[in-house]
């Protein structure tokens, strides 16, 4: 028994003393640049292994050498080094003990060649209208952009966009219904390949596209909406002319007003904001769809919006809300409804810059175009004369700067018995946002 209970103690010591030690990693499997296991060694024209992901990093920051030998490079191939990758894994496997996990077979990456090729087909798949075999190219990008971010960018230097663009253009001339499944597969790879180039922007923006997206929102699921609603956002916010072609298609107000009344998901509700800004923001048919939008009671839902909702959210529909201001309907509203001056003073410098800029642009509008005293008795009682001292304080830019002025000059002699201070707001304040 003593024996035994000796062997026992000893094999634990034993034990506890072989988890201690170090696992040293063999010098030819770390990568000379970050000195970690590669996971993907591949051999330069210089003849030394470096893990893809870092040389690649190296190679994209300009430098044209190595960084073993600072020789210039006689060529950028990289060329997988398979039969160390396999003495890697099994390296790995063998020390499984130590907490070691078997590093996957990498996936080789595409190559430009063959996405030309692939792009080429696709075009001539698009001249001859095949649904079928335009399906399987957009897929065969598709599953290569899922594998791996070099494959995205490759796909994208090598013109993916413009291409997908134009065969989208083609199948919606031809017909929604009958290319929906095709048209969908184009729109979920053009959601990674924002922003667009000018030719890939006209095709994307012409009056089939434009009609087919608007299709996407109103009959199609989560997925084709979402992917719709922020092809729209991105176009629009790059062209003001895809906003003036996108106002004259019957019902866009409606379905974009339905997305922020009866909230889908925050990235639809979000780029539904951007796009209705850029709608509102039309020089040529702002005046007709702010009356529309104002009609449906766009300025109330707006309000309540902005109570609660995120940064990025609260700004968009203080955006949206600035550019209804602009006309009287938009005006008469925001009067009549009690929350928005609590709101729009409660904003300013509780958000963002930009968030106080538009609150302060909204009050700036109503009191010069409307009830001028009303607006100046109502924003004092609930303490905007102090918020906006502090933002001239704090720095703001000069067209805020100016409205800022102009208001508290007109507040000036209505402050005796009607100011209110919210200590609240001037906690923790900041210099910048």
């Amino acid at each position: 028994m003593m024996v035994f209970g000796w062997r026992r103690k000893n094999a634990r010591k034993k034990q506890q003393s072989t988890s201690n030690m170090e696992l040293l990693i063999p010098n030819h499997f770390l990568c000379p640049i970050s000195l970690d296991l590669m996971k993907d060694p591949v051999t330069l024209s210089s003849g030394f292994t470096y893990d893809r992901s870092n040389i690649e990093a190296w190679l994209q920051a300009g430098n044209f050498t190595c960084p073993v030998t600072n020789q210039i490079l006689t060529s950028f191939d990289l060329i997988p080094n398979h039969n160390l990758r396999k003495m890697i894994q099994d390296w790995c496997v063998e020390n499984r003990k130590f907490g070691i996990q078997r590093i996957p077979t990498p996936r080789v990456p595409v190559s430009p060649t063959q996405v030309s090729d692939v792009l080429s087909s696709l075009a001539a798949s698009t001249r001859s209208l095949d649904q079928y075999e335009c399906l399987d190219l957009v897929q065969k990008m598709k599953k290569w952009g899922n594998e791996s971010e070099r494959n995205r960018c490759c796909i994208v230097d090598n013109g993916a966009s413009a291409v997908l663009a134009s065969t989208f253009n083609a199948f919606a001339t031809d017909s929604f219904e009958r290319n929906a499944i095709i048209l969908e597969e184009i729109l979920s790879i053009l959601d990674w390949m924002f922003p667009l180039d000018v030719e890939s922007q006209i095709y994307l923006g012409s009056q089939a596209s434009l009609r087919c997206m608007l299709w996407f929102l109103e009959c199609r699921d989560l997925s084709s909406k979402q992917n719709s609603i922020v092809a729209l956002k991105e176009l629009l916010s790059s062209d003001q002319q895809h906003a003036e072609a996108l106002a004259i298609i019957e019902g866009v107000n409606q379905v974009l007003f339905r997305f922020i009344k009866d909230p889908i998901c925050p990235k639809i509700t979000k780029a539904s904001l951007t796009v209705i800004f850029c709608l509102l923001s039309s020089p040529s048919s702002s005046e007709k769809i702010k009356s529309a939008f104002v009609k449906m009671g766009l300025v109330s839902l707006l309000i309540e919006m902005i109570i609660d909702s995120e940064r990025s959210t609260c700004e968009r529909a203080l955006g949206v809300l600035d550019r209804l201001c602009d006309c009287e309907e938009g005006r008469e509203e925001a009067y009549n409804n009690c929350l928005t001056w609590p709101v729009l003073v409660k904003k300013i410098l509780r958000v963002s810059e930009l968030a106080t800029e538009y609150s302060v642009s909204c009050i700036w509008k109503l009191n010069k175009y409307g009830r001028k005293e009303k607006v100046l008795v109502e924003v004092l009682q609930v303490g905007a004369f102090q918020k906006l001292v502090l933002l001239l304080q704090l720095g703001c830019g000069d067209e805020t700067k100016e409205k800022t002025t102009e208001l508290l000059k007109q507040m000036n002699p209505y402050r005796n018995g009607l100011e209110c201070i919210e200590s609240v707001d001037f906690k923790n304040l900041k210099r910048s946002f």
